[in-house]
């Protein structure tokens, strides 16, 4: 008999060791796994920030620095490539004019290029020639008829330095064909370098075709200055061919799965150590506007390098320390967390599994060990009560000898209470208290003078997008004549807007205010005379709460008469959509914002008191005039901004109208130490939370709620309820439990039944002896 009774238990042990996903053990394991991993990466990464003497965010800041070069250029050269297909195709459609008055009507309008000419495709004739001399050898004239014989190329100079050469056919009937030769250099348009840095463009070998900001051999006056450019001309050359190989990659395998921004290859490196400075290069490739679609320019395969000597801080930032000590104790705590949940839910509940079982099998020589705690013990005293029953106790004497049923007082849920402040109490001091960047987090200053610069090189690109958009109408305006038919004109406007996506709408306007020709959208400017000879070429008007920008150019075969561009205030924002720099406004001389990068109010203030006295100290004419302002604004509750505010200064149609471009970003986004470990800590103490959340919920809601119901089912049952049939919620060892209780409802119901009818039967005997 005893052998067989520990082959039982030993089965039923087995048996509770089988429960399915949803019984006790799993969450109580997967807490502790959590936790586990948890002390691993709190001990191994937390502390790991004191280690960066250059921070993260400087690295990235060159990178992005990097990418502002190449798309400036890669807008220039592209710029550079339509103006001069556009104007021939202009050229083109009017009456044939010599080659001569093609150069003088294009220098007129455009200023980019070094030299041009004009020469016969035929016989290899040079009809004209402006600016400096066109490298005309390297033109290959049996090749021009191909299908790449106009496809822009460079050209290497005697001298070492590089031309490109962008070419566009003349052709008018009657005529031999001619072909315009354009040469540029490859100097970066705009692009602001501040001090101590220097920019160069390479082509797919990594050989330097162009470089700014390393100081020329007449512009050193000492052997410390020498030295210091021989360094800076070997590191450029170094890095220049690390770029050029590393951008041949395809760019979908440097960025991750949805990473938006610079859609081609660029990134940072750095350099070696020397007297407490280390360099720090960022690196980006010429890639098109839209994904996947490359230009005349991209196909050039040049690649953007930055360099920078910045100040190492090898300051640490944390002791390393802190971090093993925070896995140490959220080892203890959650040792005693599972412990708890292990003493107090599992072991009791196992208990009763194991005590049901034996029950609902006919052991009834035994008392139930019943728990001491919460729903557990409410059960195992309806057992014992059912045992007894089974014996042969009724429930109504039990009720009458033990009135109170033996409640435990603390409950499951104040158990998973319990484990819960526990674990919030290693969580909540990392999450709210503990490594608090503070409002006295050292910036870098290179930080600073890259948000100034960057602003710089976003203002002059604005200025010099309006300024080619005037030049493009200047243009159009040079070819209509007197006998230029409107539908000519709307056809000559209808070209140049497909070609320059800028314009939102285009016409021609007569002195008297009509509309002679247009193309795109209804003109949103005021009806009214055209503005006289003189007057500002670019002007901003208020069309309901809308900003209009509005170009005018004349046409001189037009007495009066203006050629009238209105832009697409889109395209002015798209020119301020460049990561890194935060918040972009452009505002006016009212400090009224025109453009953003993101969402904003047309023609409202500044959001910020700091920054409007910013951008009006940027404004005050220092010298000569405005000078690009940067500043570290140090405001209340932790919040530290880095801004910029830069006017657009410079020649060209845009002079008049005093705009600035605005900047600013929170410190607390940017990768430095201070910040990293405070992101760091915060998420530690969010994963422990998430971590305890999951996990008691998971008990709470899998096994807590159907052990508090089940506690109230047995307790019914004890008291006498046999109608009701106890199913199980899950397959697990509450669901064990319940099926053992279902046994004893029935076990119980037949006992009660054999009961009533042996009363029955003695019942009948009795009635007949007394009729006898």
């Amino acid at each position: 008999m005893s052998a067989s009774r520990t082959k039982r238990r030993q089965k039923a042990r087995r048996r509770a060791d089988m429960s399915l996903l949803g019984g006790i053990r799993p969450p109580i394991a997967a807490l502790s796994a959590l936790l586990l991993a948890l002390s691993a990466l709190t001990a191994f990464h937390l502390g790991k920030v004191a280690n960066e003497s250059v921070p993260e965010a400087v690295r990235t800041s060159q990178q992005y620095f990097a990418e502002d070069g190449a798309i400036a250029m890669r807008a220039s050269l592209d710029e550079s490539i339509t103006d001069i297909s556009r104007t021939a195709t202009l050229f083109n459609a009017g009456s044939p004019v010599s080659a001569d008055t093609v150069l003088d009507k294009l220098g007129n309008v455009y200023q980019k290029w070094r030299g041009t000419a004009v020469i016969e495709v035929k016989s290899g004739r040079l009809e004209a020639q402006r600016g400096e001399n066109v490298p005309l050898t390297a033109i290959d004239h049996a090749t021009l008829s191909g299908a790449n014989g106009l496809v822009p190329r460079m050209v290497r100079l005697e001298n070492g330095e590089t031309r490109l050469l962008t070419f566009a056919v003349l052709s008018w009937p009657g005529q031999p064909q001619k072909l315009l030769v354009a040469s540029s250099s490859l100097r970066f348009p705009g692009v602001s370098l501040g001090k101590f840095r220097a920019i160069a463009v390479t082509d797919s070998t990594g050989q330097i075709l162009s470089s700014d900001g390393i100081a020329n051999d007449e512009q050193i006056q000492s052997e410390d200055v020498k030295e210091d450019t021989e360094q800076a001309r070997k590191q450029l050359k170094k890095y220049a061919k690390i770029a050029a190989r590393k951008t041949k990659v395809n760019p979908l395998t440097t960025k991750e799965p949805g990473a938006g921004g610079f859609r081609g290859v660029s990134g940072s490196l750095l350099g070696p150590s020397n007297s407490g400075e280390r360099t720090v290069v960022g690196y980006a490739s010429l890639t098109g506007p839209e994904a996947g679609k490359g230009t005349a320019a991209t196909a050039l395969g040049l690649t953007v390098v930055s360099l920078v000597s910045v100040t190492e801080d090898r300051t640490a930032v944390v002791d390393p320390l802190f971090g093993i000590i925070a896995a140490a104790v959220l080892l203890i705590i959650g040792l005693l967390a599972v412990s708890l949940l292990i003493g107090t839910v599992q072991k009791p509940l196992l208990q009763l599994f194991l005590e049901s079982r034996r029950l609902s099998r006919g052991d009834l020589n035994r008392p139930v060990n019943r728990p001491k705690y919460g729903e557990a013990a409410r059960i195992g005293t309806a057992l014992e009560r059912l045992r007894r029953q089974l014996l042969g106790e009724t429930a109504e004497a039990q009720k009458a000898h033990n009135p109170g049923r033996g409640r435990g007082r603390i409950g499951a849920r104040a158990l998973l209470a319990a484990c819960g402040a526990l674990l919030l109490l290693w969580s909540a001091p990392l999450v709210l208290l503990l490594n608090r960047a503070g409002d006295s987090v050292p910036v870098p200053q290179t930080l600073v003078h890259d948000q100034r610069e960057r602003t710089d090189t976003m203002a002059d690109r604005v200025r010099r997008a309006l300024n080619e958009g005037h030049a493009d109408l200047t243009s159009v305006g040079t070819l209509i004549g007197p006998e230029t038919t409107p539908a000519e004109i709307g056809g000559i406007l209808q070209r140049t807007l497909t070609q320059h996506q800028r314009y939102e709408s285009l016409y021609v306007l007569q002195a008297d205010g009509t509309v002679t020709a247009k193309a795109g959208a209804p003109p949103r400017r005021p009806s009214g005379k055209a503005p006289a000879e003189g007057e500002e070429p670019v002007v901003l008007l208020e069309s309901g709460n809308a900003p209009v920008i509005v170009e005018f150019a004349p046409a001189p075969g037009l007495k009066g008469a203006s050629v009238v561009g209105e832009l697409r205030i889109d395209f002015l924002n798209s020119l301020l959509k460049r990561p890194g720099l935060g918040e972009i406004r452009v505002i006016d001389e009212k400090q009224r914002v025109i453009g953003g990068n993101h969402g904003y109010l047309a023609f409202q203030q500044l959001p910020n008191e700091s920054i409007r006295a910013l951008a009006a100290g940027a404004n005050q004419k220092v010298g000569k005039g405005p000078r690009p302002s940067s500043a570290l604004l140090r405001g209340g509750n932790e919040d530290i901004t880095i801004a910029a505010a830069v006017p657009m200064v410079g020649g060209g149609a845009a002079k008049p109208l005093a705009w600035t471009v605005v900047s600013w970003q929170p410190a607390k986004g940017l990768a430095i130490p201070e910040y990293n470990l405070q992101n760091r800590t915060v998420l530690a103490g969010l994963l422990g939370l998430t971590a305890a959340l999951v996990c008691l919920g998971w008990l709470y809601i899998v096994v807590i709620q159907a052990l508090r119901e089940l506690a109230q089912r047995a307790e019914a049952l004890a008291d006498g309820d046999r109608r009701t049939v106890l199913y199980p919620r899950h397959h697990d060892e509450v669901g064990a439990v319940t099926r053992s209780l279902e046994v004893i409802r029935q076990q119980v119901q037949e006992l009660r039944k054999r009961d009533a009818s042996a009363a029955a039967g003695r019942t009948v005997p009795a009635a007949k002896a007394g009729r006898n």
